[in-house]
């Protein structure tokens, strides 16, 4: 099985990290092109090669690592999804221009941490995603944690729990066996309406809690 990843920020390329550690192939894909990529594969080793955004989508599993606003110019005009997994990673949050005023805004309980929420009506954010990949089966992960840490699934004593949510039982499936395989500990949270709202950053009851199963 092949993962493709959209997007090389933080939570692309950190997932990029731990895949190679576990020697498990990946496409990575920005929107700038693959030779952009070359010091990071070239970092990565073999198992991780750089892609087009089309040839990363056409991956068995998909994560989709790119920031919110981002999210309808990186899927456009993408093959048809017919039924693959996608992976949403992404969070319903603005990052905020340093110095703006908007970044010191005292309305704003995340100004501090450079972002703004962005208001999606009442819909959890994952049902708003799945409307950019029309036909794909998605399950929410690898977005409650700081992206730094990602790369690091094993701690002294244990390993770190990685949630995860969905609607369709046999993408879960393939999604929790991709995380158990990366060394994290993967934990369902349930439906996308329930685990989704619970790990969705900023304000999931779960979102940025780190835990870890011994």
């Amino acid at each position: 099985m092949r993962i493709g990843i959209i997007g090389s920020g933080g939570l692309g390329s950190n997932i990029a990290r731990v895949l190679a550690s576990r020697q498990v192939p990946a496409t990575i894909a920005n929107r700038r092109g693959p030779a952009s990529l070359a010091p990071l594969v070239a970092e990565l080793g073999p198992s991780i090669t750089a892609g087009t955004v089309a040839e990363a989508a056409s991956a068995d599993i998909v994560l989709v690592a790119v920031r919110w606003v981002d999210l309808g110019t990186a899927l456009a005009g993408l093959p048809a999804w017919n039924g693959r997994i996608v992976i949403d990673g992404t969070n319903p949050v603005a990052f905020l221009e340093p110095g703006s005023p908007e970044a010191s805004d005292p309305t704003n309980p995340l100004a501090a941490w450079g972002i703004k929420e962005i208001d999606l009506g009442g819909r959890a954010s994952t049902d708003v995603f799945s409307g950019f990949v029309p036909g794909a089966r998605v399950v929410k992960a690898f977005n409650h944690l700081d992206v730094q840490v990602l790369a690091q699934p094993t701690v002294p004593g244990g390993r770190r729990v990685q949630f995860y949510s969905g609607d369709d039982a046999n993408a879960k499936a393939e999604v929790r066996a991709l995380i158990d395989a990366m060394g994290h500990f993967p934990v369902d949270l349930g439906s996308i309406e329930v685990g989704g709202r619970l790990a969705s950053l900023p304000f999931g009851a779960l979102a940025a809690t780190h835990f870890i199963a011994l």
